[in-house]
């Protein structure tokens, strides 16, 4: 699993439970999945289409930092499939894993748009073109 962003547990993140809020989490994971989605397949339409179950393990407190790492498990014609697992870098544990999210490309008018991608390209495979 690579480790992509990290993230500060500020006040405004938090629940009435004084721990992280899931759908702040859940917000973080989804733009990072996006983001990850565009470079990969090169469009900048990027929708998601499906999570698996979302599995909570902990939590995160105030000014604890986490930090969102992200796998590709397949390319499919029009899509990513990926799977996220998130940490607390203080606490050393899991705070959530995802098994598999569906990213889709998109064309102009909102439908699938093969992308025609098969395996992850990194930074230096782009810049060695």
């Amino acid at each position: 699993m690579r480790f992509h962003t990290r993230k500060w547990v500020k006040p405004e993140d938090l629940n009435p439970n004084s721990s992280l809020f899931g759908g702040r989490l859940l917000a973080w994971i989804d733009e990072e999945l996006a983001l990850y989605s565009v470079i990969q397949i090169e469009n900048q339409r990027i929708v998601t289409k499906h999570m698996s179950e979302i599995n909570f393990v902990s939590s995160a407190r105030q000014g604890d930092i986490v930090e969102i790492g992200i796998d590709v498990l397949k390319f499919g014609k029009t899509s990513l499939t990926l799977t996220c697992q998130v940490r607390n870098m203080m606490t050393r544990e899991v705070i959530i894993i995802i098994e598999q999210i569906t990213m889709v490309g998109l064309d102009d008018e909102g439908r699938p748009l093969p992308h025609g991608k098969t395996h992850i390209e990194y930074i230096e495979d782009r810049l060695n073109q």
